[in-house]
């Protein structure tokens, strides 16, 4: 089949296309935007709520809080062996799916038995890693140009912090009001509504042209083995996923073990991290919109703030001050959304035939860091309390601050 004329066309439309305010972006793809943002909540249940979750199952908070490692090989088969039929289904009613999934898995945990717990953390891997790839490929393609895909692109993962932000408090008040098992039955009616949103406003497909789209996704996983600079971003992702996401897994635990921190008090340094983390991605994702085009230096932000990530950690983690410990987790979610940001721009910026694919393994990637983070920190605490977190999560931004390196010198 002939490509050409569908590619010049794209081009065209590349060149017609203005940079496109953060306003109108957001006001094209806000379907796409409610379902990553209400992907972000079982986890930020389980991670706010761990405590009074491993109480009511009674067993030992190390044990629940590792147990979403597991869900890290849903997340690694359903990203990586299905991202072809995802980038198939894009346009179609796999987004409605996914979130009747979420919906199922955050109703059985209510169970709360250690099955229903391990099924839950399964279920969500499954469902966040197809999710995700299919919001953010179906967002990219709503623009032709890389700026305003690159711009919907990490408009999402802001989206996703500012979830993070509302999600604290909500689930503080809900846990005031009936407990973590009435959090998990309004996020699976949020998203059992948002399903039915998703699959009423999905748009006409047509075959052939969907088809094509199939072909075309398919070969660029081949093509991506190629691209070192975007093999590189990915590998950062997924490495300061793990270290952010380990950390956020047993912040709860932190902040209960050093300052006798309850679920209610602690909603606000959730609300705290998330806040910080919102501001950072989307004021680094302008800069870096404009800064795409001088990638080494765009590269040096990403080592500095791998820096910055790591250093903020042993304040969270080790006994000291409570000023020190928020202090810690402000730069912590300031320094990972500079680094999401700049990964996100960069891939859409460069990835060129290879910007699905690479977007799809990416968001694959940072599922599998979700939950490899918490798998990473539960080991390091049974093996060593809080040094053993420390430890343990220092690992993944130190072979990131490598990478980034290496990508410095590619360019």
């Amino acid at each position: 089949m002939n490509l050409t004329p569908s590619n010049k066309s794209a081009d065209t439309r590349g060149l017609q296309e203005a940079a496109f305010p953060d306003r109108i972006i957001a006001i094209r793809v806000w379907p796409m935007l409610a379902g990553a943002a209400l992907s972000l909540f079982p986890f930020t249940i389980f991670s706010v709520l761990l405590v009074p979750i491993a109480a009511s199952v009674d067993v030992d908070e190390a044990a629940v809080g590792s147990l979403r490692g597991l869900g890290g090989v849903a997340a690694l088969l359903a990203g990586v062996l299905l991202a072809p039929i995802v980038g198939r289904w894009a346009r179609s009613w796999a987004p409605s799916a996914a979130l009747v999934g979420l919906a199922g898995v955050c109703v059985l945990a209510t169970a709360g038995t250690v099955p229903a717990l391990v099924a839950f953390c399964l279920g969500i891997g499954l469902c966040t890693a197809l999710l995700t790839p299919l919001l953010i490929t179906q967002a990219i393609s709503c623009f032709s140009s890389p700026g305003n895909s690159g711009r919907a692109a990490t408009l999402i993962t802001a989206v996703q912090s500012l979830a993070a932000v509302a999600a604290g408090p909500v689930t503080g008040l809900l846990a005031l009001a009936g407990g973590w098992r009435v959090a998990l039955w309004t996020t699976a009616g949020a998203a059992l509504a948002l399903a039915a949103v998703l699959l009423w406003r999905r748009p006409h497909e047509n075959l052939a042209d969907e088809a094509l789209h199939h072909a075309d996704y398919m070969e660029s996983f081949a093509r991506l083995w190629h691209r070192p600079e975007l093999l590189n971003l990915i590998g950062i992702s997924i490495l300061r996923t793990t270290a952010f996401m380990g950390q956020l897994a047993f912040l709860a635990v932190t902040y209960d073990r050093h300052f006798s921190m309850g679920p209610e008090a602690f909603a606000l340094v959730w609300t705290l991290s998330g806040a910080a983390f919102f501001v950072g991605n989307y004021a680094a994702g302008r800069w870096a919109r404009r800064a795409a085009e001088a990638p080494r230096a765009a590269s040096l932000v990403m080592a500095s703030g791998i820096l910055a990530g790591a250093s903020g950690l042993p304040l969270i983690t080790l006994p000291g001050s409570l000023p020190l410990a928020l202090l810690g987790t402000m730069l912590m979610s300031l320094s990972h959304a500079v680094i999401a940001a700049i990964v996100t721009t960069l891939i859409a910026h460069r990835g060129q035939q290879c910007t699905g694919a690479a977007f799809s393994l990416n968001a694959a990637g940072q599922s599998v860091g979700v939950f490899a983070g918490a798998a990473l920190g539960g080991l390091g605490l049974a093996w060593g309390n809080m040094l053993g977190v420390t430890l343990a999560l220092t690992l993944p931004m130190a072979i990131a601050l490598l990478l980034a390196v290496v990508l410095h010198r590619q360019h």
